[in-house]
């Protein structure tokens, strides 16, 4: 089945699909450190955390020296 629009024949697609959704979403977290800031209220750190699949971008101020166990715990509070 065809349909003209705007000069052109273009065939019809059929119905919208959903997207989608992943299985793994942890796959589409990046995270970088920015550091070596001055020591304000104790932190010097900031994780930013970015999301690809929502596009949403998270950043939360630590300390330096923070152990593996508590930034996990920030990712899961946090994110």
């Amino acid at each position: 089945m065809c349909q003209r629009v705007k000069n052109q024949m273009e065939v019809l697609v059929g119905k919208l699909k959903l997207s989608e959704i992943p299985e793994k979403l942890w796959t589409y977290l990046m995270v970088d450190f920015i550091t070596k800031f001055f020591i304000v209220v104790g932190k010097n750190t900031i994780p930013v955390i970015c999301n690809k699949l929502s596009k949403m971008t998270y950043f939360v101020v630590i300390m330096e020296d923070i152990l593996a166990k508590e930034l996990a715990r920030l990712f899961r509070d946090n994110v």
